[in-house]
């Protein structure tokens, strides 16, 4: 099969990626090979050929928001049938057995594995997922629309519930691509104002399009106190003045695998009046099928922008430069 590797971690204007042949996968017991349809580019994909996040293996193949066609089962596999639309996420397996797994928090798991990371992922035309840890994707939405539904999506989900954003509260969203232009339309949907603070000006256009009450620059005070608030932007200088930014009992949400430097705080300012202050890690199957029924219902507009597959290079490339609004798509058709 042909597919898409990190080579050599570095800046992705140095092109660690390589595209070349790589040996079919086989599904074990219990998986699905899939013949991959469209993968959604995600800022962890460049973390990982940068290096911000060291690939667990070498030659390791990105890509974790991915729409694929079943083509194969593996011994014991019987959840999807043959040429069934599937989902695979970035959650690939939990042991099951920790303590974690066994309280329901299996985004804490003390052995997961992550697909794109730890296994194979989708920038490729085959990889293997197992059958407990895919989604059947709602009719709803295209190969296209789908594909940021499996992370950008996920995650959005997870970090508004970790917010702790009260009904009809004050949201605020510190940068906003392809995660947070779905958060915003999922918590404008529940009834919550949205106040959208983001570099870019497309990005604060599109989040007025979408019905923020507020948008302006990335350090800019909303009009008003907010509830809850989500960091997306990987930027830990933005965490202060976020938490500047809540009323008293406000919770921030990190939602992101990496982030940089948070600058020293000031208690009386930043965190007193019991102000929160949380990460957010990895999902549960549980918040995956809350989330796409939630998707399916509203049903939620992702802002996408198609990149033939044999351009993933170049996408990640955009996405680094803020190139593009919302999120961008790898398409085997295109």
């Amino acid at each position: 099969m042909k597919a898409w590797w990190v080579e050599e971690p570095g800046p992705i204007v140095s092109g660690p990626l390589r595209l070349g042949e790589r040996p079919d996968p086989s599904p074990g017991p219990g998986e699905v090979l899939l013949s991959v349809r469209a993968c959604g580019v995600c800022r962890t994909d460049l973390h990982l050929a940068e290096g911000d996040l060291s690939p667990r293996a070498a030659r390791r193949i990105p890509g974790h928001e991915v729409v694929a066609d079943v083509v194969a089962l593996g011994a014991g596999s019987s959840r999807f049938r043959l040429g069934e639309r599937v989902g695979a996420a970035w959650l690939a397996r939990t042991c099951g057995m920790c303590r974690f797994c066994l309280r329901g928090s299996e985004n804490l798991c003390l052995s997961p594995t992550f697909n794109g990371w730890d296994t194979d992922g989708g920038y490729a035309e085959l990889m293997v997922a197992h059958q407990d840890y895919a989604y059947p994707l709602p009719e709803v939405f295209t190969d296209e629309k789908a594909a940021p539904l499996l992370c950008a999506g996920i995650i959005g989900y997870r970090a508004l519930r970790c917010s702790g954003l009260p009904p009809g509260g004050r949201l605020g969203i510190y940068g906003f691509g392809g995660s947070a232009h779905l958060t915003a339309q999922m918590a404008i949907y529940e009834g919550a104002s949205v106040y959208v603070m983001t570099r870019s000006a497309a990005a604060q256009q599109l989040a007025l399009e979408l019905g923020a009450r507020f948008a302006g620059a990335a350090e800019a005070a909303p009009p008003e106190l907010l509830d809850a608030a989500i960091l997306f932007a990987p930027v830990g200088g933005l965490v202060p003045v976020a938490l500047r930014a809540l009323d008293r009992g406000g919770t921030l949400a990190i939602a992101g695998i990496h982030l940089s430097d948070i600058p020293v705080l000031d208690y009386q300012r930043d965190l007193f009046q019991e102000r929160h202050l949380r990460s957010v890690t990895a999902n549960t199957r549980t918040d995956g099928l809350e989330f796409l029924a939630l998707a399916e219902k509203i049903p939620l507009r992702p802002t996408t922008v198609a990149y033939p597959w044999t351009k993933a290079d170049q996408a990640l490339l955009d996405l680094s430069r803020d190139r593009f609004t919302g999120a961008a798509v790898l398409l085997r058709s295109a």
